[in-house]
């Protein structure tokens, strides 16, 4: 049964004489760990609910509008008084995960007892901000455990709780010295378990928003753990099916790092695409977004080490049929520094688009994209007149030498079956491996070839026009075969 009679309509201590203020603080305190029932009965016990929301309020007032009320005894009864009403078993998680989950489109559940969580979050945060707040007497009763009950509850449904959370374990981080490299590993190991385990966890946006500060602290040159911890943990993340409710931060995370260390660019870069999105066009333009980002704080001599790999991917983008892909990655062409980077290295990077914004000038389903791909073109042109028209004939010249060896093959076949109608064993259901010369490949055709007519024969001068290893799927077979020698058909 609840202990009601620990409850008490106490005066404030900002009422009484100062002799009395730490005794009744402490009372007012002792009183805010009695919990109430919000979730199967919300209506019982409404009297003493309210005699503790106003206490927790009244503390909240006199915590910050008053000086040196945070004495010694004040500490344990303070981390007492959140630990009982915040740690706690989260339940389960009634919304789907995964990609399944919007957060726009999907309810969260909120906190029922919100209305006294919310206040022991303020007075907390209160506590930890004062002036008189002194780290070297918290560290006893805030440690190494109370960090990680506090890192558990990030995965609380309730953005309100998440974003307190956020808030209160960045002052934590600050303020405490010797918990900092606890921090940073337990907050790994909620990702490790994220990405390699769940991939479910209400928390990883907040989580990452804080490192993003954190990282912004990282002092020059970078250690070592530092980097495994981005080439390790933050960059498997974009593997994730729910990129898309964190993402902002994680993007900003990763651009911070190489704000302090531009040499780290290349496997950056190259691990994005590695995980880039080949059938989610949404997750896509997130990953060019975040592309973007970078190049505005990539280095010239760091670019010229990524701008191949970087620019096969963003052919494809262009080509891609999904109209807000292609639009994205064609929005980089009206990034300045963007340009500046192009520009210098033009020789190597129009080769490599032309042939895509060409292509798609001509054959893109969507008007806009058009419109985009012919200011990039322009922009390209203008750059360099005359490598802009060397492409173009390079450009043609691969057409037309396409259009040749797609005549090649279209002949190839009609002789093939030709010489399958005129041989009288077709209709005998039998098929033959043929070959004149031993010393050549062998192939097996689908039917039984007299020697003078052998198409390996007739072709074994010019075999990249007929282009026989595209034409015919079957094997090459080692051992050597005569005229007569014939298999059963399957």
């Amino acid at each position: 049964q609840l202990n009601r009679f620990k409850l008490e309509c106490f005066l404030s201590p900002s009422d009484c004489a100062p002799a009395e203020q730490e005794k009744l603080f402490v009372q007012k305190l002792r009183q805010c760990c009695v919990l109430f029932d919000f979730l199967s009965d919300p209506l019982s016990d409404l009297k003493w609910k309210e005699v503790k929301r106003a206490a927790l309020s009244e503390m909240v007032e006199y915590i910050t509008h008053n000086r040196n009320v945070i004495t010694e005894p004040i500490y344990p009864e303070v981390v007492h008084v959140f630990a009982v009403n915040m740690f706690r078993t989260l339940p389960p998680s009634s919304n789907p995960t995964g990609a399944e989950f919007d957060p726009e489109e999907d309810e969260p559940t909120l906190e029922a007892a919100w209305p006294h969580l919310q206040l022991v979050y303020e007075f907390f945060l209160r506590f930890l901000e004062s002036p008189d707040f002194q780290p070297n007497i918290a560290k006893k009763y805030i440690d190494q455990k109370f960090v990680m009950q506090l890192l558990d509850l990030f995965d609380s449904e309730d953005p309100r709780e998440r974003d307190f959370l956020k808030t209160t374990l960045h002052r934590i981080y600050g303020k405490f010295l010797g918990l900092r490299a606890y921090i940073r590993k337990h907050i790994n190991n909620i990702f490790y378990r994220f990405i390699y385990e769940t991939e479910h966890h209400n928390g990883i946006a907040e989580l990452l928003e804080i490192l993003g500060s954190i990282i912004n602290g990282f002092a020059l040159p970078l250690k070592e753990e530092h980097k495994i911890f981005l080439l390790k943990v933050l960059l498997p993340l974009h593997k994730v099916k729910s990129l898309s409710v964190y993402h902002p931060q994680l993007a900003y995370c990763v651009v911070q790092f190489l704000e302090k260390d531009s040499t780290l660019t290349e496997p950056v870069v190259m691990a994005l695409l590695k995980y880039w999105p080949k059938t989610h066009s949404p997750k896509e333009v997130m990953f060019l977004n975040e592309l973007e980002e970078i190049l505005d704080v990539i280095e010239p001599s760091e670019f010229v080490k990524v701008m191949e790999p970087l620019f096969r991917q963003l052919a494809k983008c262009v080509s891609s049929p999904h109209f807000q892909v292609a639009e994205r990655a064609l929005y980089y062409w009206n990034n300045e520094y963007i340009m500046s980077l192009i520009s210098d290295n033009a020789a190597k990077i129009l080769p490599i688009m032309f042939p895509a914004l060409y292509r798609n000038s001509k054959t893109h389903w969507n008007k806009t994209i058009h419109g985009l791909i012919y200011n990039a073109l322009k922009l390209f042109m203008e750059m360099n007149q005359k490598l802009f028209d060397d492409c173009t004939q390079q450009f043609r010249a691969e057409k037309n030498k396409e259009k040749a060896k797609s005549k090649d093959r279209e002949e190839a076949w009609i002789k093939i079956e030709n010489l399958a109608k005129s041989n009288p064993q077709v209709s005998e259901g039998h098929t033959a491996v043929c070959t004149c010369v031993p010393s050549k490949e062998l192939k097996l055709f689908p039917f039984c070839l007299p020697s003078e007519d052998c198409l390996v024969c007739c072709a074994e001068h010019d075999q990249s026009s007929w282009a026989l290893n595209d034409i015919l799927a079957y094997d090459l077979r080692s051992q050597p075969c005569t005229k007569s020698s014939e298999m059963p058909v399957n």
